[in-house]
């Protein structure tokens, strides 16, 4: 099962991450989020656990528990295909996911004079 968790500290690295939810069960892997640009931390990470009883043990034992200023969020993720449209992932709209061609920031209509 994989596992959300927000409100994580800024500093805590993917081992920290994963330290913590190795006291519930067998981790398969543990990731925080990373920024590109900055490299720093986005406070929230993604557990995968190999037990599901396991892993809604450390949801239920971690959720809301402090580990900085923050309240950490510890859920069940949710599947990649029911992110909200416009989320910033998969394809533009309009169609097909193909790059625009850059015309200059103007909207040409052919059929317009």
């Amino acid at each position: 099962m994989k596992i959300f968790v927000a409100g994580l500290p800024y500093d805590l690295d993917d081992s920290e991450l994963e330290e913590i939810f190795e006291k519930f069960g067998t981790i398969i892997s543990a990731k925080v989020a990373m920024d590109k640009e900055t490299g720093k931390s986005k406070g929230f990470g993604f557990i995968e656990m190999q037990n599901d009883a396991e892993a809604l043990d450390a949801i239920e034992s971690l959720n809301d528990i402090s580990l900085g200023k923050k309240p950490l969020v510890v859920k069940k993720a949710e599947e990649g295909g029911s992110r909200p449209p416009g989320s910033g992932l998969g394809s533009r709209p309009g169609g097909g996911g193909a790059p625009r061609p850059n015309n200059g920031g103007f909207n040409r209509d052919r059929n317009r004079f």
